[in-house]
């Protein structure tokens, strides 16, 4: 697998996010995801959008971390917010969402944030399971969904 940066707005960025959408409104019976989005958000030093393509070329994952500073939404100085975390169906059991969630926290570590955050739901125990199992505890819910039950916080140190 290759895991390279890649413009949020790349056609094959834009797929992957139509795909993840179309499952978020699978499960959660709705339009997806309305959390606000800019591609400018994930443009270094600000953050960074991955996509990992297997060896025939085809993009089978995604994920990025933008910059979250405190505000409103409940974000603190120095978190790193992860958003678009995305396996496709045929790719999911081979360690591709590990491998992103560990690139995401390198880069966001040396762009100098203090605290990786996410928003998950309580539709996606497998989203859930990942994040614990690498350490994410959860806390003080933030963001867009924040007011939802069907919203989970997390957050991991990385210092």
């Amino acid at each position: 697998m290759n895991i390279q940066p890649t413009g949020y707005d790349h056609p094959d960025a834009v797929a992957l996010d139509r795909a993840v959408q179309a499952e978020y409104a699978e499960r959660y019976g709705d339009d997806g995801d309305a959390t606000p989005m800019d591609g400018k958000h994930f443009l270094p030093p600000q953050g960074v959008y991955l996509l990992a393509y297997d060896e025939a070329g085809r993009p089978v994952a995604s994920g990025g971390w933008r910059r979250q500073d405190t505000n409103p939404e409940g974000y603190a100085d120095g978190d790193a917010e992860i958003k678009r975390m995305y396996v496709v169906p045929e790719a999911r059991g081979l360690g591709l969402a590990r491998r992103i969630l560990a690139a995401l926290e390198d880069d966001a570590r040396a762009a100098g944030r203090t605290r990786m955050v996410l928003e998950t739901g309580t539709m996606q125990p497998e989203a859930i399971a990942l994040y614990e199992s690498s350490g994410y505890e959860p806390c003080a819910k933030f963001g867009y969904y924040r007011f939802s039950n069907l919203s989970r916080c997390y957050a991991k140190p990385l210092t």
